[in-house]
């Protein structure tokens, strides 16, 4: 793993279906989807936030339970419905003023070729497509939607000096249980 690319991350870009979730599409009666969700994932995303990194979340599918979970997290940066991820990519980077060096993209499947090509840390998760893996300077130990985003954010953070920290304000939490980093 390479220690200083992932220091240097300043931007973190995330599939959703096979990375945020299980990759499951579930149908109730009504034919609506539904999806699953790790919540250690969700934890996660907001120390991230909680550390200064930027998040933001990218999916071909339309789904209302994902703008749902997104909102929930407070990921500003959401685009759905599109599969050209590394033009999305390189245009959020450009509008960001962040080198596509310093992004950590994961992905899990084909579609996210393109944008994984482009940054300094592609990372798949560990039941990804092959082709996916041999690109990824990191295969996580976690399957997607088993923790292993929360993985991702953990090795940043760990990277940059800052997790050590992170877990003893953590661990103060204030009784409003409100977190600060």
């Amino acid at each position: 793993m390479s220690q200083g690319k992932l220091a240097a991350t300043a931007l973190l870009v995330s599939d959703v279906d096979g990375v945020m979730t299980d990759g499951g599409l579930y149908y109730d009666e009504q034919g609506r989807i539904s999806k699953r969700f790790h919540v250690q994932d969700g934890l996660g995303i907001k120390l991230a936030q909680a550390a200064g990194m930027e998040v933001a979340v990218t999916t071909g599918l339309e789904s209302e339970a994902v703008r749902s979970r997104i909102e929930e997290l407070g990921i500003r940066e959401f685009h759905s419905g599109g599969l050209h991820k590394g033009d999305l990519v390189s245009r959020i980077a450009s509008e960001r003023g962040v080198s596509l060096e310093n992004i950590a993209y994961v992905g899990d499947d084909w579609v996210d070729a393109p944008a994984m090509a482009v940054v300094g840390m592609p990372i798949a998760v560990q039941n990804a497509q092959p082709e996916i893996k041999r690109m990824a300077a990191i295969v996580t130990e976690n399957r997607g939607g088993e923790g292993a985003l929360r993985e991702v954010v953990v090795a940043i953070l760990k990277a940059q000096g800052k997790l050590e920290e992170m877990w003893r304000q953590w661990m103060q939490l204030n009784a409003s249980g409100s977190f600060s980093a």
